[in-house]
């Protein structure tokens, strides 16, 4: 059994529809330094959207013929892939509550062709109000979508901020598994953005980063105790500062404390809240992979194959978490018994 928990879906109606388009389009938040256009590819023919952050640097890429049944179908079984959990690539940062439900009944009816095989979660933005409810109950109740997915942050805020508490509050009391997928570059990015590679992955991996430290050390966890957060990008490679995040005690008396060395408690905040889905496993690399399971623990894991960004990502995927120097146990782990218990597969 092998579940690709990061397996992307984009309505190919906003392709093929100019007045979906314009209306998907006309959704990006402009005078907050984001661009959006579709293009058409000289050489194949085909449209692409590109979402650009800050305006002239691309950041997100949806291409015309990539989220078609038949062909991820295919690929899942070229890849020895049995199921899927579908995400929004990005986008959903900025989606009002009714492009939410577009998406959300278009998942739904996507899933449903795949006779099990793909699992959707549900898209919405973070704000406790009747709509955001509401449509929560119709895609638990209507659409049977159990999951949720949100972005590491919302315009300047990430997930602890106060103005998303009415809607955390509701989550914690129904004891809700949360899925963060990252944004492609943190709130402050102004020191990274020019460089296409340094943007483009540093970008993800840093708002992460933030986006966890922010939730333990602010009391999020201790607010809303009921909570797990699956976050993607591996935390943005948290496994590499995890420790140094979590001193403690000095051996022997210091005349200054610089550090808060309160960290157990902090810790098992993290251990009990916090996994990792790693988003693809290639472009880690086999030594990056061994050491998050080894920092991190083989339980918080998830294997993720951010398909269609990549095709080997998914096809050779599974082989190369079956090629890690890790016991077949964690193998197992990693592949499918931890999405299995923690999406409740």
């Amino acid at each position: 059994m092998i579940i690709d928990a990061n397996m992307y879906w984009f309505p190919e109606e906003i392709f093929e529809d100019e007045k979906e388009a314009s209306r998907f389009l006309s959704e990006i938040p402009r005078q907050y330094g984001i661009d959006g256009y579709m293009k058409i590819n000289e050489e194949t023919g085909l449209k692409q959207i590109v979402i650009e952050k800050p305006a002239g640097s691309q950041g997100l890429n949806y291409v015309q013929h990539e989220y078609l049944l038949e062909k991820q179908l295919e690929d899942m079984n070229a890849a020895g892939v049995e199921k899927a959990i579908l995400k929004i690539p990005g986008c959903h940062e900025w989606m009002s509550i009714d492009m939410c439900r577009t998406f959300n009944t278009g998942m739904a009816e996507y899933a449903k062709r795949s006779n099990g095989k793909l699992i959707p979660l549900a898209v919405l933005p973070p704000y406790g109000t009747k709509e955001c409810f509401k449509e929560l109950e119709r895609c638990r109740e209507e659409l049977g979508i159990k999951g949720i997915q949100l972005c590491a942050h919302y315009g300047n805020h990430y997930l602890d901020s106060e103005i998303f508490a009415d809607f955390f509050e509701k989550l914690n009391e129904e004891e809700t598994t949360v899925y963060i997928h990252h944004t492609p570059v943190p709130v402050h990015y102004e020191d990274i953005y020019e460089y296409n590679n340094l943007r483009r992955f540093y970008g993800r991996c840093t708002d992460q980063t933030i986006a966890i430290g922010r939730e333990i050390f602010s009391g999020f966890f201790e607010k809303y105790s009921n909570l797990k957060f699956v976050h993607s990008m591996l935390g943005g490679g948290f496994f590499g500062i995890a420790n140094m995040l979590f001193p403690h005690k000095a051996k022997n008396e210091e005349e200054v404390s610089r550090f808060d060395t309160n960290s157990t408690s902090v810790e098992e905040i993290f251990k009990k809240h916090i996994f990792f889905e790693m988003s693809h496993a290639q472009p880690w690399g086999k030594e990056q992979l061994q050491c998050a399971v080894s920092v991190l623990g083989a339980d918080h894991i998830i294997f993720g194959t951010s398909y269609p960004v990549r095709k080997e990502w998914l096809t050779e995927g599974p082989e190369f978490i079956n090629n890690l120097d890790i016991s077949d146990d964690d193998k197992e782990k990693i592949l499918y018994k931890n999405a299995e218990r923690i999406y409740h597969i």
